[in-house]
């Protein structure tokens, strides 16, 4: 299930992120969620939309850390 926008985001990921995380976030699960159609594409029993989600927080991740609860940009 593709996001459109932000507002459709898991709030676990609107509640904490920044708005450019977020339309990382977004757009990152939006490509996997289509790479990885295919359960031969994914690793394990994971499920398309495990996986999607595993993806978009690792691109997450390389552009912002978390410090406390509070997520930054990387300098």
């Amino acid at each position: 299930m593709p996001y459109k926008t932000n507002k459709d985001l898991p709030e676990n990921v609107t509640n904490v992120l920044p708005a450019h995380a977020q339309d990382i976030y977004r757009e990152a699960f939006n490509r996997a969620w289509q790479e990885y159609a295919s359960p031969e594409e994914r690793r394990g029993d994971a499920s398309q939309e495990e996986t999607a989600h595993k993806v978009a927080w690792s691109a997450v991740k390389k552009k912002y850390e978390k410090t406390g609860d509070t997520w930054a940009a990387k300098e």
